[in-house]
This record gives structure tokens, C-alpha cells and sequence, in this order.
């Protein structure tokens, strides 16, 4: 067989984000429905969370039938065929099943025949990590021209509704981008990701593989959360993360034109965004309606904002997640993406 002709491509280009997706369950749960289950106020969870509403999956509805209608909607966005994707890259930390990985059903479902495939587990923020993989993997290889990347997660088969630290927070969801070469200077750059692992049990979740009927029947496999604990380190290292980004890349607080953040609590985010100098108009906000849907809520974020035409070409967007692990990260990114 003839070898396959190399790409390649001017060396002032950068990689970016050319297309987003999204797609939510249709079953909405409003917090009234929700403060009857735990047995607290509606008042509680609107001014303590402020989740107003969250999407929980059918029952027959998978993560991976999420990320597929999300990717679908990315790729048609980007203008680019699913055959033309090089790299699937699905970040979950909910899989239908440990193996195979859920990106090869992605992969199947959307028809990338040509592309490879894997997940990435780092909880909440793993979107931001998978977002860091395609960028290096496309970078990296001139013959590559598209990558998927897509955050999916359906948390509420994890959740126990006894548990008013956990089950009023989340919900399911998926959200996708596509990535392409974009022009020098635009696209993603200034990515930190960090991990401390003596915080692990901060957030821990889903059965183990030696999990007994007894384990089960005792809810040891439900979710559970140090919310405090993780609540500190958010108010700790969020302000460290923004005072990263500008300090990187010369700019102010004021230059950033969207502050997109993993939705782990409205609240909370709200309060980390002004302490740090943020506005409200920088600041996209999707968890009051979706809840925390774990490593779909950045992807939501970004195409929620595309969608309503607020993330205009040229805007400077800033990204910021924390997730089990625990891990936590940014990213900036100047849109490209129409």
C-alpha cells in the first residue's frame, strides 16, 4: 500500500475550540421535588446551593446516548464530518460498565470510524483534562486535524436522596467540543492541572469491584462528599488559579470575558467569582438550572454561552474546575469557535 501523505501546517497556528454541543435529559427535577425527598426546605437548598432545578436521566438513557446527541451537535457546529475526528477523548467518571471504555461506544455512535479512542477519569475535572490531551495530541502530530472531547456524566444513579449533602447538587448531562488548528495567538493555552492525593477521600463514589449485597444494601455505594473540606480548598485555590491566568498571560481580571467554572455549587461559585474580582456579567452560570453535572458542566458552559450568542469570536474565556482526587485546573482559551 502507498504511504498516507503526511498534513502539515503552517507553523504559526495554534490549537482551539471550532465547535460546541450539548445535550440534557428531558426529565426536569425542580428543588421542591427534591427538599420533599432529603426532608429540608425549599428555602435550603435555593439559598445554601442555589440549584433551582437539575435534568435526571431516563431510566433507559445512558452517558454515552448523552456524549453521542453533545457530539453530534459539536461536530455540526464545527462544520467537520464525524470520519474527519482523529482522537475521541469522553471524560466520565459514571461508565456504564469498566470496560469496555464508554469512548468506543461514543466513537461508534457518532461514526468517528477513523478515529481513536479512550476515557478519562478525573471526576469533575476531567473534562478540563481531556481538553489538555487533545490540544497536545493534535499539536503534536501534523497528520492529525480533529479531535472530539466530551464531558459526560449521569451521577444521579449514584446519589443517595436521604443524603441532603449530595443529592440536591447534581445532575446529569453531557457536553462536547470540537478541536481544531486555529491561527497563532487564539485557542487554548496557559492549562495548569494539579492533583493532591491525600485528598481523596474527600469525594468518593460507585461500588467497589469486591462490593457484597451487604455493602449495597448498606448504601456504601452512593456518593459521599466532604463538602466543607472541598469547599475550603475551592475558596483556597480558586483565587490562586485566576491570579495564575493573568499573571501568565499579562492580562487583568477585567480583560477575561467569560468566566466559565465547573457548576459544583452556584453559590459557591458566585462567591469565589466576586471575592476574585469577577462581575456578574463574566461570570456563566448553567447550575442553578442543570445542577453539577460532574465533567459535562464545562463543555454546558461553554455551548450554553455559544448558543445564546454571548461567547463572540475573539473573547477571552477563562475555565476553571475542581473534581475528586482531588484535582483542579485552567485553562484560557480565545474563542475562534463562531
Amino acid at each position: 500500500m502507498p504511504a498516507t501523505p503526511m498534513t502539515t501546517h503552517p507553523a504559526d497556528t495554534a490549537v482551539g475550540v471550532i465547535g460546541t454541543g450539548s445535550a440534557l435529559p428531558e426529565s426536569r427535577v425542580p428543588s421542591e421535588d427534591v427538599a420533599r425527598v432529603v426532608g429540608v426546605e425549599h428555602g435550603w437548598i435555593v439559598e445554601r446551593i442555589g440549584v433551582l432545578e437539575r435534568r435526571f436521566a431516563a431510566k433507559d438513557e445512558t452517558g454515552t446516548d448523552l456524549a453521542a446527541r453533545a457530539s453530534s451537535a459539536a461536530l455540526a457546529a464545527a462544520g467537520v464530518g464525524a470520519e474527519e475526528i482523529d482522537v475521541v477523548i469522553l471524560a466520565t467518571s459514571t461508565p456504564e460498565t469498566p470496560i469496555p471504555g464508554v469512548a468506543a461506544r461514543l466513537q461508534d455512535a457518532v461514526g468517528a470510524r477513523n478515529a481513536a479512542a479512550f476515557d478519562v477519569n478525573a471526576a469533575c475535572a476531567g473534562f478540563l483534562v481531556g481538553l489538555e490531551l487533545g490540544r497536545s495530541l493534535l499539536a503534536s502530530d501534523p497528520r492529525r486535524r480533529y479531535v472530539l472531547v466530551a464531558g459526560s456524566d449521569t451521577y444521579s444513579r449514584y446519589l443517595n436522596p436521604a443524603d441532603r449533602r449530595t443529592y440536591p447538587l447534581f445532575g446529569d448531562g453531557a457536553g462536547a467540543v470540537v478541536l481544531g488548528r486555529v491561527p497563532a495567538g487564539q485557542g487554548i493555552s496557559g492549562v495548569e492541572i494539579r492533583t493532591d492525593g491525600s485528598m481523596r477521600d474527600y469525594a468518593v463514589g460507585g461500588p467497589r469491584i469486591t462490593v457484597t449485597a451487604e455493602e449495597m444494601a448498606a448504601g456504601e455505594h452512593y456518593l459521599t462528599m466532604a463538602g466543607r473540606d472541598i469547599a475550603h480548598l475551592v475558596r483556597t485555590e480558586f483565587p490562586n488559579l485566576v491570579r495564575a491566568a493573568v499573571r501568565e498571560h499579562g492580562i487583568t481580571v477585567a480583560d477575561i470575558d467569560h468566566l466559565v467554572c465547573h457548576q459544583a455549587n452556584p453559590r459557591l461559585i458566585r462567591e469565589c467569582a466576586e471575592q476574585a474580582g469577577f462581575t456578574s456579567d463574566q461570570v456563566v452560570l448553567t447550575g442553578d438550572r442543570f445542577g453539577n453535572t460532574a465533567a459535562a458542566s464545562l463543555p454546558v458552559g461553554l455551548d450554553t454561552a455559544a448558543r445564546d450568542g454571548r461567547i463572540r469570536p475573539g473573547d477571552t474565556v477563562l475555565l476553571i474546575t475542581f473534581g475528586a482526587g482531588m484535582t483542579w485546573g485552567r485553562a484560557l482559551i480565545r474563542w475562534t469557535a463562531a
